[in-house]
């Protein structure tokens, strides 16, 4: 009995540790501008003391940047690039010499979208980042998302 109960405890402290294994949650919105304007918002919330990279990094950054590739929709039309909004932070690391822009605690990556017609649809596609506290980085990461309009 006691095998099994230890057992169970064993399973259920990995399940929560996988659960917590990856430092950012995201959520996925839309909010209405016009009739048929939207801003699709990806924002990612992070744990304590981790942080992820901007789109953009500079020359000499070894960052994985955040790169979010939307699925082709005909009802659909992307206005300009993906902006960021958040708290950007110069990140400086002496030891390889390397800079990196980043954000902690909150970032929210947003695209505006237009439906052709009046129609209901969705804006799908994946956002691809990389989390790093002070003593590691996490393996670059690939989540879907799907977020209805109209």
């Amino acid at each position: 009995m006691k095998s099994i109960v230890l057992g169970l405890l064993a399973v259920l402290s990995l399940a929560t540790a996988r659960a917590q294994d990856d430092p950012a949650s995201w959520k996925f919105t839309a909010k209405k501008i016009s009739e048929k304007v939207y801003e699709v918002q990806m924002t990612a919330t992070l744990r304590s003391g981790w942080h992820l990279y901007s789109q953009t990094q500079p020359k000499d950054a070894i960052a994985y940047p955040t790169k979010v590739g939307f699925a082709n929709n005909p009802l659909i039309v992307r206005t300009g690039n993906v902006k960021e909004v958040g708290k950007m932070e110069k990140f400086h690391d002496a030891s390889t010499n390397s800079t990196a822009h980043q954000y902690a605690n909150t970032v929210t990556f947003i695209q505006k979208v237009t439906l052709k017609a009046a129609a209901k649809t969705a804006l799908s596609g994946t956002v691809e980042y990389q989390t790093c506290d002070d003593k590691q980085c996490k393996p670059p990461k690939k989540i879907p998302f799907n977020v209805p309009l109209g």
